[in-house]
């Protein structure tokens, strides 16, 4: 299970890898450079979901609804 701090510090990842820097990204979604600073610190616990998805969807991402299983996934196993 993906945590909110895991959340955040993909985020951070996915923006890193595109060279995209905190305050382009933020300017392009609509929110302050603190709001997503906060977010990819894992810090931010009011940020809403449309914002994240707003994040998620510039980045070239979404969020995805699964079942929870009992097994890890290889993504999951990958990151340990």
């Amino acid at each position: 299970m993906m945590e909110y701090k895991d959340l955040g510090e993909q985020i951070s990842l996915l923006r890193r890898q595109q060279k995209i820097s905190q305050q382009v990204l933020a300017d392009q979604v609509g929110i302050s450079r603190a709001t997503l600073n906060a977010l990819e610190g894992g810090r931010a616990t009011d940020v809403g979901l449309r914002k994240v998805i707003k994040v998620l969807n510039y980045l070239g991402f979404e969020l995805a609804i699964r079942e929870k299983s009992a097994f890890p996934t290889f993504e999951e196993l990958r990151g340990e």
